[in-house]
């Protein structure tokens, strides 16, 4: 089961969500949406996605990693280097 399976649903709706975000920024540019409207709900689709990705970090730390550690050994290194590896990621991005 992956990490997150508590919260599946709610990562669920949120990503539908963005989905619609992203059909509407579609819909402003087919539209010729003045620009700064369309950066404005491009930012709103960063901070929805931004949001998801925490969620599914914290379920993955809570969990997965949390089980790692406390199996020891290089799984648990190897976890933890993934959630850095991840975090690093979301820091660039």
């Amino acid at each position: 089961m992956a990490g997150y399976g508590e919260q599946k649903d709610d990562v669920i709706r949120r990503l539908r969500r963005i989905e619609g975000q992203i059909r509407g920024v579609q819909r402003m540019v087919t539209e010729d949406a003045y620009c700064i409207d369309v950066l404005t709900q491009v930012s709103a689709v960063n901070a929805a996605l931004r949001a998801c990705a925490v969620t599914l970090l914290d379920e993955h730390l809570g969990n997965c990693v949390v089980e790692a550690a406390a199996r020891g050994g290089d799984d648990a290194r190897v976890k933890v280097a993934e959630a850095t590896e991840a975090i690093a990621r979301l820091v660039r991005a």
